[in-house]
């Protein structure tokens, strides 16, 4: 590990910046920066090509094998710290920590960025706020082999940390954009992406019944308030799961992967 001097008190400007960033999404916005935790998060993120601008390792808890790679992955990283125990317990957001954060700056899109092939597999939240579904569904998507996660409206960070955690990283590794229902309907009818909205409507078909060959996108919405009446509506299908219990609707995260798999599976 790089020569630095060991970081002791929490009201270190460095530290108490830390917490802004982990604590205020105003605060990421502002800097442009956010914030992961854990080797194999931080790893993937830099497989991905993710700008890292500072490392907090504490030599207690980081295994000596994980801060040799750390050595090799970011040699020239010129901001790098150690942390006493007791600074990065107060910094860390998860139990049971390995002893690594990293300060980064996460990529931003805009649905024009995207580099898609000319059969995409698309997969749309609408009003996301948990970040723990969010990152779930990335997961998916990573799995999936999904060309891109669209948030319209979204109702929490795309990269707070939380949603970086349960990820597992796979927010850096699926292209994922922000952008309004507006813009994401023309851009979809611009480029011959048929729209299929998870909802239970009496319209709704079951999924089995469609063919996901094509460029698909399938619209999810929260599971409090489901989708939009207008976004709904202007869907080009609309799909259901068919539940055969006493329930009507799954969790979203469960939900999106079964429609995501059919799809994979169709296409062979």
């Amino acid at each position: 590990m790089p020569a630095a001097d060991l970081i002791t008190s929490p009201q270190n400007p460095r530290i108490k910046n830390l917490l802004k960033l982990q604590q205020k999404p105003a605060e990421r916005r502002q800097q442009d920066l956010t914030i992961i935790e854990g080797h194999r998060e931080l790893t993937i993120a830099h497989q991905a090509g993710v700008a890292v601008q500072a490392l907090f390792v504490c030599p207690e808890l980081a295994a000596d094998a994980r801060l040799q790679e750390l050595e090799t992955m970011f040699a020239h990283l010129p901001e790098w710290f150690a942390v006493s125990r007791a600074v990065f317990e107060k910094v860390a957001y998860r139990e049971g920590s390995d002893g690594v954060l990293a300060l980064v700056r996460p990529p931003r899109r805009r649905l024009e960025d995207l580099e898609l092939p000319a059969n995409p597999l698309l997969l749309v939240l609408e009003a996301v706020e948990k970040p723990g579904n969010l990152g779930a569904i990335l997961r998916t998507a990573d799995a999936a082999q999904a060309d891109a996660v669209i948030i319209c409206d979204p109702r929490t960070d795309l990269y707070n940390p939380n949603a970086i955690r349960s990820s597992i990283g796979c927010i850096f590794t699926v292209p994922t954009v922000a952008t309004t229902r507006a813009e994401l309907l023309a851009w979809c009818a611009r480029r011959g992406i048929r729209t299929y909205a998870a909802a239970l409507t009496p319209r709704a078909r079951p999924y089995t019944e469609l063919d996901f060959r094509g460029p698909t996108a399938f619209v999810m919405g929260t599971e409090a308030d489901g989708l939009t009446p207008e976004l709904m509506a202007a869907c080009d299908e609309t799909i259901i799961i068919p539940m055969g219990g006493y329930i009507d609707s799954l969790n979203v995260s469960t939900a999106t992967a079964i429609l995501t798999f059919e799809a994979v599976r169709q296409r062979g």
